[in-house]
């Protein structure tokens, strides 16, 4: 099974249980950079996918918490180069990992020399919010020949010519934004959200994964059956912000 198809067969198992998916977010090395692999570690035996966050200067999609979580992190020390490190030194968890990551950092790394680093760490799949999908084709290519997927995400103001694109070339999974703007704010999912995630469904051959802004139970429970999995971050980085148990915390949405 290729890298990408490991992330799609998560989804899809925990999925068929009548739950959606928790794909979990973490930054790197927040909020302490010794205890990120003890932080990985608990997050991975309680989600299906875990996405990892690459600490970058100006998150621009992303809301304060993970902004003030790359900024910490930053400062003390983490690269892209040492989470892939680490990750390598971890390898044997249960469920597959992404990383999530703004482009300059990638290209900064080298995408021949990243593709290779990220296979040989077990990496699944990339998510580059920042990379439009006309400019994705040399990062797509080198990933793919390592099995690697390139996550696409979609927005509900998505033209449907391109949200037709958009899902044709995606690999693992189709990442719904649920709204415009940047993640962490509380959404209420209203009947429109909804609407938009079927009609993403209805388009997409891989499981779509609504995310931004999801942080509680009951939004959870009102996805249920329009997705197949949902994406967790600010919430969670806010939990280990806190010090409180992650797996506890992630076990909990699941009803």
């Amino acid at each position: 099974m290729r890298a990408h198809e490991r992330i799609t067969s998560a989804i899809r198992a925990a999925a068929a249980g009548g739950e959606p998916a928790l794909v979990a977010y973490l930054t790197a090395g927040f909020p302490q950079r010794a205890e990120f692999a003890r932080y990985l570690e608990a997050v991975a035996a309680a989600s299906d996918v875990v996405e990892i966050g690459v600490p970058f200067t100006d998150p621009m999609a992303d809301g304060v918490t993970i902004q003030r979580a790359s900024l910490a992190a930053l400062a003390q020390g983490v690269t892209l180069r040492w989470i892939l490190a680490e990750v390598e030194r971890l390898k044997g968890l249960r469920a597959p990992l992404l990383l999530m990551s703004y482009l300059n950092p990638l290209l900064a790394f080298g995408v021949g020399e990243l593709a290779d680093s990220a296979a040989r760490a077990g990496v699944a799949g990339f998510i580059v919010p920042d990379l439009p999908l006309d400019e994705s084709s040399e990062l797509a290519a080198a990933l793919d020949s390592r099995g690697i997927a390139l996550v696409q995400m979609v927005t509900p103001v998505t033209e449907p010519k391109r949200l037709e694109a958009l899902c044709a070339r995606s690999q693992g999974f189709i990442y719904a934004v649920t709204m415009t703007g940047t993640t962490g704010r509380n959404v209420a999912v209203p009947d429109e959200v909804i609407a938009y995630l079927e009609r993403v469904r209805a388009v997409s051959k891989l499981p779509v994964c609504a995310g931004f802004g999801i942080r509680s139970r009951a939004q959870v429970a009102r996805l249920t059956g329009h997705v197949d999995g949902v994406v967790v971050g600010s919430a969670l980085v806010e939990v280990l912000e806190r010090g409180e148990d992650p797996g506890a915390w992630l076990r909990a949405l699941r009803g």
